[in-house]
C-alpha cells in the first residue's frame, strides 16, 4: 500500500494549502472561504464549476520565507518462582532530542502544556444557566444561555485545537519519496504479522523443572500498529506508529517522534539502533496462525526434559519462533516488541538505514 502526499490540512476551520510558491491558510466554509498565502491574503468562492478568487491587500510583506506474564523460550506462570523482573522502559524522553529536532520538539511540547479552555467555558456557561433556570419565571432566558454556552464551547474548542497542534508539511524530493515508500512497506508487512507485542519487562527463571525449561520469563501485552497523525499533530502524510505501553512511536521521513502523555522527544535516524532477533518462545496461549512451531516441551519437565509424571495437569506446549525488535538510541530510548511472523524485521531495518543516509 503505498502512502500518500496531501496537499491540504485542516485544522478547525482552517485549512493549510501547500503549493510549489509555500503554504497558504483559508478559512470559512463549503464554497466561501477567505485565508492568506505566499501570493498575499485572498477569498476563493464558488460551487458547481463556477468560482471566482480576488487577491486581497495585505498589510505585510507578500514574501512567505504528530498485560500479562509470558516466558520467552520461557515461562509465563506468574504463580511460580523467578527473578525480579527488569523493566524495558525508554528514559526521559524529553532528553531525546537532537540538534535537528530541537526547534519542532520545544514548540511541541510548549503547545501541549496549553490548558484546554473550553472545559471552563462550557462549565461557567452550565453554571449560569442552572442559576438562571432556577431564578427565572421563564425558561427562555435560560434556553438562550445554553445556546449562547453552546457556540462559545465549540469556539473555545476551535481555538483549542489552533493553540495546541502543530500543523508539518512535507515535501519529498522523489529518491526520499522512493525510501520512504520502502519504509510504508516494511512496516506493512510487519503490520500483516496477525500477533504483535510490547515486551515490558523480564527477568530470569529460578526453577527451570517448574517452567517448562524456560530460561526467562517475560511481561508483554498485545499492540496493533497503525498510520496516522499523533494527537495535536497534523501532517499531510500518514505516519507509522508503533504503541510501546506509555509511548508510541511515530516514524516520520526524517525521524522518530516519540510522544507520551504530556510530552514529545526525538530521534534522528542517524541515532536510531534496531536489533532483530529471532526468539523461541514457550507458548501456552493459541499459537498465532502464521507462526512457527519449532518444537514442544512440557509444562512441567524432568532434568532429562522429559515430563515430571508428578503433575497430573501436565500437558505439552508448543515452542513457537517469534520476531523480537528492540529499538534503542544513545539519547535514552529502548523498546521492545515481539511479533509472531518472522523475517519482515530486517526489511525494516533496512529502510530506516538507507533513511538515514539518505536525509
Amino acid at each position: 500500500m503505498g502512502f500518500y502526499i496531501r496537499k491540504a490540512i485542516s485544522v478547525g476551520p482552517f485549512r493549510f494549502n501547500l503549493s510549489k510558491s509555500g503554504i497558504g491558510v483559508s478559512a470559512g466554509i463549503t464554497g466561501f472561504r477567505v485565508g492568506t498565502g505566499p501570493r498575499g491574503n485572498y477569498v476563493h468562492m464558488g460551487r458547481g464549476g463556477l468560482y471566482y478568487r480576488q487577491t486581497l491587500p495585505s498589510s505585510g510583506s507578500n514574501t512567505s520565507d504528530g498485560n500479562s506474564s509470558h516466558p520467552e523460550l520461557h515461562e509465563r506462570y506468574e504463580e511460580l518462582e523467578h527473578e525480579p523482573l527488569t523493566e524495558i522502559e525508554s528514559g526521559d524522553i524529553a532528553k531525546m532530542v537532537d540538534s535537528s529536532s530541537a526547534g519542532l520538539v520545544a514548540e511541541m511540547n510548549e503547545k501541549r502544556k496549553k490548558v484546554r479552555i473550553w472545559p471552563f467555558v462550557a462549565g461557567f456557561g452550565l453554571l449560569v444557566t442552572l442559576f438562571t433556570l432556577n431564578k427565572s419565571d421563564s425558561a427562555t432566558p435560560a434556553i438562550i444561555f445554553a445556546i449562547l454556552t453552546t457556540v462559545l464551547t465549540y469556539l473555545a474548542s476551535i481555538k483549542d485545537s489552533l493553540r495546541k497542534t502543530t500543523v508539518i508539511f512535507y515535501e519529498l524530493e522523489p529518491d526520499i519519496e522512493s525510501l520512504f515508500q520502502k519504509l510504508h512497506d516494511a512496516f506493512n508487512k510487519i503490520s500483516s504479522s496477525s500477533r504483535k507485542w510490547h515486551i515490558e519487562a523480564e527477568g530470569g527463571v529460578k526453577d527451570r523443572k517448574r517452567n517448562a525449561g524456560a530460561t526467562s520469563v517475560i511481561k508483554r501485552t498485545s499492540i496493533s500498529l497503525e498510520r496516522g497523525n499523533p494527537p495535536y499533530v497534523k501532517t499531510n502524510i500518514a505516519i507509522p506508529s508503533i504503541p510501546v505501553g506509555n509511548q508510541t512511536l511515530y516514524f516520520f521521513p526524517d525521524k522518530v517522534l516519540v510522544f507520551e502523555s504530556n510530552k514529545v522527544g526525538a530521534v534522528s535516524y542517524p541515532h536510531l539502533n534496531i536489533l532483530v532477533e529471532n526468539t523461541r518462545f514457550i507458548e501456552e496461549e493459541s499459537v498465532p496462525k502464521d507462526a512457527k512451531v519449532v518444537d514442544t516441551t512440557w509444562k512441567y519437565v524432568n532434568k532429562r526434559g522429559g515430563p515430571d509424571k508428578r503433575f497430573k495437569d501436565n500437558r505439552e506446549l508448543p515452542i513457537a519462533l517469534y520476531e523480537d525488535i528492540h529499538f534503542t538510541s544513545d539519547t535514552g530510548l529502548n523498546e521492545r516488541i515481539e511479533v509472531s511472523k518472522v523475517g519482515f524485521g530486517d526489511d525494516f531495518v533496512d529502510a530506516i538505514t538507507l533513511l538515514a543516509k539518505g536525509i
